[in-house]
This record gives C-alpha cells, structure tokens and sequence, in this order.
C-alpha cells in the first residue's frame, strides 16, 4: 500500500506535535503560582524588627538599632508557599552585615533562599580626634565620645575609658576612627629588672616592700617578682612602679 500526504497536510500534522511536546516539557514551577515579593519583604521586616527589639531588650547597653533590607537575587522565581519559616543561618547573627535565611515548609515546590540585611547598632563610643601613631600611649586629649554604629566592624568597640587607659596604638589610628579592641594592647610599663614596690593586701592590714620584677610589666597582666629573700612570687602590675602580690 502507498501512504502519501498532502504537504499542507503534514506541516499541519508536524506543527500539531511540537505545540503538544511543548506543553508537555513546560516546567512544573512554571504552571504555578508565584509568591508575592513584597508580601515576603513586609513578612522579613516584621520578623527582624520583633527579633532586634527582643535581643536589644536583653542588654544593658543604650544603642539606637537600624534594620536595613537587602534585595533577593532578581533571577529568583519562588513558587507560593503556605508558610514561610524566617531564620537566622547558623554562626551569624543580628550584627553589621549580615543575612536572613527564608525557606518554603508548605507549598509544592520547597525552597530556601538568603536575603542580605543590614543591621546598625547606633550608640556613644570614643573616637580618635587626632592622629594616634603606632606604639604610642593614648591619652584623654587623643579621643572624644560621638555617636558611631558599633556593628560597623566586628572587632568590640571601647565604650568606657578605663577600657583604653594605659593603652598603645597597635598601628596608626586615623582621625574620626571608632576606637576599637584590635587596635590597641597594654602598654608595657616596667622591664625585666626593675626595683618595683611590692604590695600585699588582706583583711584589715596592707604591707608594702621592695623588690626585682623577673619579667617585663603591663598594666593588668601577671609577673613574676623575687622578693628580698629571695623568694619568687606572682603578682599583678598596677603601674610603672608597683605591683599586688597574688594571695
């Protein structure tokens, strides 16, 4: 038997499949719903407001918090979801740059995705009002207290003086820098072989004596000192001339 067909015929017929393969090949994601962006954002910025209020509440500290949303990756196509679960990603937390993490529970396609966030901690801290150089023992008259976003770096800012007295510059501190923990260490006061006045103190009585630091001293940290009789002994360093003997 001879088939034969007309060619009208067979680009109808070839056209036919192609419409009904193409149906066939369209993405699940596709064919649904999509959720509603802004409906997400106000979700993600209720929940943030609510959690930052709650963490601020837990603290003694003054600072004034600003919560800044980023944008989601434009390329996303989220399906709706029933209920969308707000979290915070393990190791981060509601400080400086940071991100929410979003994720479908109830929806035919699950998801999770990341939305940057901003979070401004705003409160009085010490900032460098002249130039600091490296090594240098900061003074009253080299800082000034301002307003300055705490969560602007990760390094802990110094908020009391007594944070910073009788520090040194670890490098050179600019003018308008927040006064930060990694930018500065102890000072070293004494070295190895000084004569330092020894104090010990307990209930009811305080003695003082003389004697040889075995170690360099800086304020607040333990050396060791020999005593007239020889006897070696751990204290803590006061200032460039006395220590406190560790009972």
């Amino acid at each position: 038997m001879n088939v034969s067909f007309r060619t009208g015929s067979y680009q109808r017929c070839i056209s036919g499949w192609l419409v009904l393969l193409l149906c066939l090949s369209v993405s699940p994601l596709a064919a649904q719903s999509l959720v509603n962006e802004n409906d997400l954002m106000a979700q993600a910025g209720q929940w943030l407001q609510k959690t930052v209020k709650e963490n601020q509440s837990s603290t003694s500290t003054r600072l004034h918090m600003e919560v800044k949303l980023g944008a989601l990756d434009s390329r996303l196509r989220l399906a709706s979801c029933g209920k969308v679960e707000l979290y915070l990603p393990v190791g981060t937390r509601l400080w400086g740059k940071t991100r929410l993490g979003m994720r479908c529970l109830e929806g035919v396609s699950k998801w999770n995705v990341f939305l940057p966030v901003t979070v401004k901690a705003v409160g009085k801290a010490w900032v460098i009002r002249r130039e600091v150089l490296p090594g240098a023992l900061l003074t009253q008259e080299d800082l000034m207290q301002a307003d300055v976003d705490w969560a602007e770096e990760t390094s802990p800012v110094l908020a009391e003086a007594s944070q910073w007295m009788g520090q040194v510059a670890i490098r050179q501190l600019s003018t308008g820098l927040t006064l930060r923990q990694s930018m500065v260490r102890p000072a070293q006061v004494f070295a190895a072989g000084a004569q330092v006045r020894v104090l010990a103190q307990g209930q009811g009585y305080q003695i003082s004596a003389d004697g040889l630091a075995l170690s360099p001293g800086v304020v607040g940290q333990a050396t060791r000192v020999k005593m007239d009789n020889g006897r070696i002994m751990p204290a803590t360093v006061l200032d460039a001339r006395t220590v406190r003997l560790e009972l």
